[in-house]
């Protein structure tokens, strides 16, 4: 049993992770970039296994990004005096399990491999929801995934390539006002 006092201890615990990660606000900004790259990459004439790769490809520079954004917004990227913020590294560790599944979409499917691709990204925000106590990381985690379903079915890729653009771009300024909330 959690008792009150382990309780409020693991929320100041949530509350400081939130606060020195800015809300994660690094790896949001940096993939506002990865998804600029991803929608131009759809918008070229190139074959959909060439976009489909090309995709990958742009998505590997993430952490580099982030951390170079990091230095810029002050955010202590690592981190280590809060054990929390190991658990949000183990947050996104999760999503490159999941990133199999797309590959197997661009094998099977490839027309659909962006927007499975965009389901997990948006699927893996819900436990940062938690970690950070962000309602913009909740919303995120479920209007993502569904929006990126529909806009699949219906729409080109380079369409949904823009729509997760403008998607992130929101979320990010979405996080600035939950940080000044959090100052």
């Amino acid at each position: 049993m959690i008792t009150n006092e382990q309780t409020t201890a693991l929320n100041e615990l949530r509350r400081d992770c939130a606060k020195q990660q800015k809300k994660g606000l690094h790896f949001i900004l940096a993939s506002v970039f990865i998804w600029a790259a991803i929608c131009i990459v759809h918008l070229t004439g190139l074959p959909i296994e060439t976009k489909n790769i090309l995709t990958f490809c742009v998505a590997c520079p993430l952490m580099p990004l982030a951390w170079m954004i990091s230095k810029l917004i002050h955010v202590d990227f690592q981190g280590k005096s809060n054990p929390l913020t190991a658990l949000g590294l183990l947050f996104s560790v999760n999503q490159i399990l999941y990133i199999l599944i797309a590959m197997w979409v661009f094998a099977a499917v490839p027309e659909k491999m962006l927007m499975v691709y965009s389901m997990i990204f948006g699927a893996h925000l819900m436990p940062y929801s938690w970690l950070y106590q962000s309602k913009s990381y909740m919303v995120m985690s479920v209007v993502v995934p569904v929006l990126a379903l529909v806009i699949g079915l219906i729409a080109q890729p380079c369409v949904l390539a823009g729509v997760m653009l403008a998607m992130e771009v929101a979320f990010s300024l979405c996080l600035v006002m939950e940080n000044k909330q959090l100052a």
